[in-house]
């Protein structure tokens, strides 16, 4: 428990840093939450370096670890080299390789070289994985045992090897040749006579992953299984290692971060806003600007096929902008709805009928809402202003109603079957971002509106 709250740490720091007591400075940063002491170095940004170098090292690593990646570049330029060298070898392998993998091959080189001949090796095993890989999470620190050992022999490893493992809440069994044979949870151990042999313990059922699986399906067997640890093996189903729930949530978080910029009509960033080069930053932007504007220079050229119509009912220009808004602003939520709802595993590939039969009949609804509503405004406003539509403006009332209904049930099926189908094709369902299912429902609500008039205008307008 912190002895400072909110305002009170800040001031209290502030003090000590005027006052220039280092050792009332450690001792003060040492007692306080490492949340806190995270909040004091977005605080105090130029003092970065001097928090750090000045709690105890493994306090400072816990620290580091929770800040962000600008954070983190700053606080090693400012550190002197023995004292990141310190902080890097403290550093679990699995944060040590997530922190390195953000930064330049030369950078990581340098600071490679800090470390212990043991963590260099480690470090370079996880940096050796693919990117977005298990195997960049896991981290080698973990509790194994035989299973001719006997519970007691289990907890004597434990006091052990305990205090360097990421986690005791599992324990892991293999064998001589250090294949995994199961996973057993700290309280059958504790519940277990000292006599009681692990493999009496054991009943086979172990949930392991793949060092080289995607990171997405660590995440999905987590929340499937409701873990806090699971093990890492190789393809012979050596154990190498284990993933920690902590790191599926950053994990989780970046995932959220990219399918937002996705969803946004971007390239993800890979790095924050703030820090990205902004020629980089034009580079992600530029692409999907120039290809939603491709698509959208076919809507004019969809105008300028019913010009000939445009020309003798002027008044059917006047609802172009509501026609293709309506069926844009549908596709974009159906497309939201249904990625937001892949990406938590609500709906797979497989049930694309039941979507798109609940899209139909939702588009549908819809799309009656909003065309009973613009036929109402067109008589209404008849009604107001005798001379804006003309004398045939039921008929022009009907062309936007069911015009409406049409373009709000292609937009909804669009916005929710793209996903699906680029899920199908390999690729990122959030690449079916709004804007880009926005453009292509343009182009159709365009047809469809026009197609609508001529049907129910021929030989009075038309």
């Amino acid at each position: 428990m912190s002895d400072y709250l909110g305002g009170n740490i800040k001031q209290h720091f502030n003090y000590l840093l005027e006052s220039g007591n280092e050792t009332a400075a450690r001792q003060f940063l040492d007692h306080q939450n490492i949340s806190d002491v995270a909040d004091l170095i977005n605080e105090f940004p130029e003092q970065e370096g001097y928090i750090i170098s000045h709690m105890s090292i493994h306090r400072a690593a816990s620290v580091f670890k929770i800040l962000d990646l600008s954070a983190q570049k700053h606080i090693i330029r400012e550190l002197p080299p023995f004292k990141t060298a310190e902080l890097l070898n403290v550093l679990s392998p699995d944060d040590r390789t997530d922190f390195l993998e953000e930064l330049p091959s030369n950078a990581v080189r340098e600071l490679i070289k800090l470390l212990d001949p043991e963590e260099r090796k480690t470090t370079l095993s996880l940096l050796g994985y693919p990117e977005d890989s298990i195997g960049r999470l896991m981290t080698p620190d973990y509790v194994y045992v035989y299973p001719q050992n006997t519970v007691e022999e289990v907890f004597a490893t434990i006091r052990k090897h305990g205090k360097d493992s990421e986690t005791i809440n599992v324990i892991y069994v293999i064998n001589e040749k250090g294949e995994l044979l199961d996973d057993i949870r700290i309280r059958d151990f504790i519940l277990s006579q000292p006599d009681k042999k692990v493999a009496d313990l054991m009943d086979d059922r172990v949930t392991s992953l793949n060092a080289y699986d995607d990171q997405e399906k660590a995440s999905e067997i987590f929340k499937k299984e409701n873990r806090v640890a699971l093990p890492v093996v190789s393809q012979s189903n050596k154990l190498l290692g284990i993933v920690t729930i902590d790191d599926m949530l950053w994990v989780a978080e970046e995932e959220f971060s990219e399918d937002m910029q996705k969803m946004g009509g971007t390239e993800a960033l890979e790095q924050p806003y703030l820090e990205i080069p902004l020629f980089k930053l034009f580079q992600k932007r530029i692409v999907w600007l120039v290809v939603l504007f491709l698509g959208e220079m076919l809507t004019a050229t969809a105008m300028g096929y019913f010009q000939d119509e445009i020309a003798k009912a002027v008044v059917l220009a006047l609802f172009v902008p509501l026609i293709i808004s309506s069926g844009g602003n549908s596709g974009s939520q159906a497309s939201t709805l249904i990625i937001q709802a892949m990406a938590v595993g609500e709906i797979n590939i497989k049930d694309w009928w039941r979507v798109l039969r609940r899209e139909i009949l939702s588009g549908l609804l819809l799309g009656t809402a909003l065309g009973l509503i613009g036929f109402l405004r067109v008589i209404l406003w008849s009604q107001i202003f005798p001379d804006v539509y003309g004398i045939h403006y039921i008929e022009i009332g009907f062309v936007v109603g069911i015009s409406l209904i049409g373009v709000v049930l292609w937009g909804t099926l669009s916005g929710s079957m793209l996903p699906i189908v680029l899920k199908r094709l390999g690729a990122d369902p959030a690449v079916s971002s709004a804007p880009f299912v926005a453009t292509l429902v343009d182009v159709t609500g365009l047809v469809i509106y026009f197609f609508t008039a001529f049907l129910f205008l021929k030989g009075l307008l038309l």
